[in-house]
């Protein structure tokens, strides 16, 4: 990933370092690597010996913007944060540093002299702390930074999602990660708005888009996001995103707020920016590479509305749930892999219960990466796909016996299956970016149906976007299966035995199976799930073999 610096400026006490210590562990939760190069310190380290006259300020100040730059140019996220006074060698800084955003930490200094925790504006008042920058010595204020803080009026919280929304406006980040949760007042406010009913897929994208799990679509987007994402699989911005997310609607709505209502109760609110025709066939064209309504993702975008309304979202609450142990936000996601101080984190997508080439697959990733996020779909899918309940006992099993406790976490993703293939593949990687993940696991028909897909279209697609601007390393894996010879799991590319060899049961073989009640063979499934499919009452077991 591409490098940058943020460059923290503003009087002593304002809380440039409270700030740094936010973002450090914000963007350490991205995956990124982050360096804080704190003014103290360097001080301390980088430039003992130095006063605190203008010209040995500005040698200071030049020393850090060096090393930020070397930092940066070396792929590293570097935070400073320095009072840096004057204009003249910040804007010298800025020159010399490709990827800058300069932001002004702000506050009064009737403010700071209330605070003056470690009384140092009470010494500089009376004489005793000469050349004190806003006492005795000056500060410039930036002219025009890429964004200003005010700490007297907003929380270190506050700040750092100002901060983080515009590193993502800038282009240095790929997420915008902001959550848009409302409280009792807009819940009011909802009963007295023109209202619309919505089902479970539209309750999904919009818990999706107010906990930043879709980011950066901050809410259902509009025209010309829609016609880009259909062309060129890029928001209008040039973003990567490759499946619309939109409320579908048959009338066209009035006033310029809209409550949405599931089951009768008010979910949120989209404070509308646009409304716009759907051409259904183009759509399903464009997404799912047939208007074939035997698909299922077709048959959803054809059963649809053919009108779209846009805006942003605000979520009361977090929906029912089945697994509120396991239903974590992406926050909540990215905050648990700061605790296990894993810098790397690999998903997995699944529908079905993990089986032994699946496992394979992880376990390959985790030789390389810290942690895995198993990250199943909880949300619809076919009504012949395995039952969520019954998957989750699965997974459930499956990490308590054979995967390493410190290493797997499991957490639902409550996406809705769109099952479209290439385009979905990339949809579900950026989902896991705005997780926390640095890495995804990408099979060669990922989340595909049917015949409608090229043999390893999935792969093929991520050749048209660079990682720097999805923000996440994908591993593309060859299908895995059980080798007779090698008595092991192999793919095509680690195994020299004829395919007599290698061990694939069929749906149809599953189910006959399951239905004489006898176990599935352990070279395909871990015996614990397999006892667990045998028990499940359910009419398909043959989807667990996909």
């Amino acid at each position: 990933m591409s490098g940058f610096v943020i460059w923290l400026t503003g009087l002593s006490g304002a809380g440039k370092s409270t700030i740094a210590q936010r973002l450090q562990a914000e963007l350490v939760a991205l995956g990124r690597r982050v360096e804080v190069l704190d003014g103290d310190e360097v001080r301390t380290n980088l430039s003992k010996g130095l006063g605190f006259s203008k010209e040995d300020r500005d040698t200071n100040i030049r020393r850090i913007g060096y090393v930020a730059a070397l930092l940066a140019r070396n792929g590293a996220t570097v935070i400073t944060a320095a009072i840096s006074p004057y204009r003249d060698v910040r804007d010298e800084v800025r020159a010399a540093t490709p990827g800058f955003a300069e932001v002004y930490v702000k506050c009064s200094l009737d403010e700071l002299q209330r605070r003056d925790v470690k009384g140092l504006y009470r010494k500089a008042r009376a004489g005793e702390i000469a050349n004190f920058t806003g006492v005795s010595d000056p500060y410039e204020p930036p002219l025009r930074p890429e964004v200003v803080v005010d700490t007297e009026r907003e929380s270190a919280e506050e700040s750092m999602h100002s901060i983080m929304q515009t590193l993502v406006r800038l282009g240095f980040l790929p997420g915008l990660l902001a959550e848009r949760l409302g409280d009792a007042d807009d819940a009011a406010a909802a009963a007295q708005l023109p209202g619309i009913d919505v089902g479970a897929r539209e309750e999904a994208d919009l818990y999706m888009l107010a906990t930043g799990a879709l980011s950066p679509l901050a809410g259902f987007m509009g025209s010309a996001d829609y016609r880009t994402v259909l062309e060129a699989g890029r928001l209008a911005s040039g973003t990567p995103f490759t499946i619309p997310v939109v409320l579908r609607a048959d009338a066209r709505p009035s006033g310029s707020r809209l409550a949405l209502r599931h089951r009768g109760e008010a979910i949120g609110i989209v404070d509308v920016t646009d409304v716009f025709n759907i051409d259904a066939e183009r759509e399903a064209d464009a997404v799912y590479g047939t208007t074939d309504v035997a698909h299922p993702g077709v048959r959803a975008v054809m059963a649809g509305g053919s009108i779209a309304i846009a805006g942003d979202v605000t979520l009361f609450g977090r929906p029912p749930s089945e697994f509120p142990k396991w239903d974590l936000t992406p926050r909540e996601v990215r905050a648990a892999k700061a605790e296990r101080g894993w810098r790397t984190m690999v998903g997995f997508q699944t529908r079905n219960p993990v089986h032994r080439a699946h496992e394979y697959l992880q376990k390959v990733a985790l030789e390389l990466i810290d942690g895995l996020l198993l990250h199943p779909i909880v949300g619809e899918t076919k009504a012949d796909d395995i039952p969520a309940a019954v998957r989750m006992r699965c997974y459930e099993v499956l990490l308590d016996h054979y995967y390493p406790r410190d290493r797997a976490m499991l957490a639902t993703n409550p996406a809705w299956m769109r099952y479209a293939g290439p385009r979905e593949a990339v949809f579900h990687a950026l989902v896991r970016r705005n997780y926390g993940c640095t890495h995804f696991i990408v099979g060669r028909d990922h989340a595909g149906v049917g015949n409608y897909y090229d043999t390893y279209a999935a792969h093929r697609i991520f050749d048209e976007y660079t990682p720097d601007e999805l923000g996440i390393e994908i591993l593309r894996f060859e299908h895995t299966m059980w080798c007779t010879v090698c008595g092991a799991m192999v793919s095509k590319r680690t195994c020299p035995h004829d395919a007599v060899q290698h061990l694939t049961l069929s749906g149809t073989r599953v189910r006959e199976l399951l239905s004489q009640h006898r176990a599935l063979p352990p070279e395909f499934t871990r015996p614990e799930v397999a006892a667990i499919l045998a028990d499940a009452d359910t009419d398909n077991p043959m989807e667990a073999a996909s």
